[in-house]
């Protein structure tokens, strides 16, 4: 790390408010900051708890986002998109800093809550830019989701994945039929969403749910997935990837200015416990972390931002993001922020003001 990034680091934390709470004791059986896939200690914990583990996979998620080249970002204003963003507003640099791999943002009325994956933390971080840290020793803590009732919880990616509420501390999940949770294989536990029952379901090499009482259930998916978010009426889930053998219609019509797509979004309908059933090809833009405005419109990244019709799945309007965008997020004042999340040389967010208001089950207070 060079001079300037020690100086930002030491600045940032000297703007953070102090911790307030930590979130479990020393486990010298796994390490802080490593995702269980990678942990030297993972086979003997394989061998040790699983009956019949899944075969190793590559990779961690559907389509896998893996950090950008740094280049120049021309952060032209956008041409605007009636109802949803005026034009000529732009993106601005709230905040950056070196390291992490963050997924499933919660909205605050200050901005947003990451879970910072390298350092097994949880932050705030506000629209000016301010950060605090909230929480600390979540064992790669990567990934949030927040219950109708604003309970907050956090997806633990270290050796025995799991989910865990965050205050008070408490193990929702961590097994499947009984077993581990690692069992599935070494796919990271990706992205969460939360439902209005009080359960969740995550991307993990596949597509799972946990209802309100911690109980595991699927893959229900035949594709592996990454970004995950679901309707405002709670009857459609919408997974980032494309069903095997799917190919972009030779008919696809784009919005000007927009490259092709090389993600998509697969759909499916959730029933009442849960359960989740006919599987289809929804949409042809989508590489991970999104969410819905109230309306149900969906913002997904895909080297640049779209916008998602929710009745035909056909593309509303498209803009340039910031390089290495992998998320995109809504928080901050009625929610009408949509921040960009970017992996490249450093982590960044990224935010810009936008005409509707985002969903999310839950509201958090603190």
């Amino acid at each position: 790390m060079n001079k300037n990034k020690i100086l930002l680091t030491l600045f940032l934390s000297a703007l953070s408010s102090v911790t307030v709470a930590q979130q479990q004791p020393i486990d010298m059986n796994r390490t802080p900051g490593v995702q269980g896939g990678n942990d030297p200690n993972r086979e003997a914990f394989v061998l040790a708890n699983c009956s019949n583990p899944a075969e190793p996979i590559g990779g961690s998620g559907g389509m896998r986002i893996l950090r950008a080249d740094p280049v120049e970002f021309e952060n032209t204003p956008v041409a605007g998109v009636p109802g949803i963003i005026e034009a000529g507003q732009s993106w601005r640099k709230i905040w950056e800093g070196s390291g992490n791999n963050t997924d499933s943002p919660i909205a605050t009325e200050n901005g947003i809550l990451l879970a910072m994956n390298d350092i097994s933390q949880i932050w705030e971080i506000y629209l000016d830019g301010t950060t605090r840290v909230l929480y600390t020793d979540t064992y790669t803590g990567g990934a949030l989701a927040l219950t109708p009732d604003g309970t907050l919880y956090v997806g633990q990616r270290a050796l025995d994945r799991g989910i865990w509420q965050v205050e008070p501390r408490r193990l929702f999940t961590n097994t499947m039929n009984g077993e581990p949770l690692e069992c599935l294989g070494p796919g990271v536990l990706n992205d969460m969403v939360a439902d209005d029952k009080g359960g969740m379901y995550m991307t993990m090499g596949g597509v799972y749910y946990a209802n309100p009482q911690g109980e595991v259930s699927g893959p229900y998916s035949s594709v592996r997935g990454n970004g995950i978010t679901i309707s405002p009426d709670g009857n459609t889930l919408y997974v980032t990837g494309r069903l095997p053998g799917a190919m972009l219609p030779a008919d696809l019509e784009l919005p000007a200015g927009a490259p092709v797509p090389t993600g998509g979004i697969v759909a499916y309908d959730i029933q009442p416990d849960g359960s989740l059933i006919n599987e289809r090809q929804f949409a042809w833009a989508g590489r991970d972390g999104m969410q819905v405005d109230t309306r149900g419109r969906i913002y997904t990244p895909d080297n640049g931002a779209w916008i998602i019709d929710p009745d035909s799945g056909e593309f509303i309007a498209y803009f340039p993001a910031p390089p290495g965008t992998h998320g995109l997020h809504f928080g901050g004042p009625d929610k009408s922020t949509l921040f960009a999340i970017t992996l490249a040389v450093d982590t960044a967010v990224y935010a810009i003001d936008t005409l509707v208001e985002g969903f999310q089950v839950g509201e958090w207070e603190r």
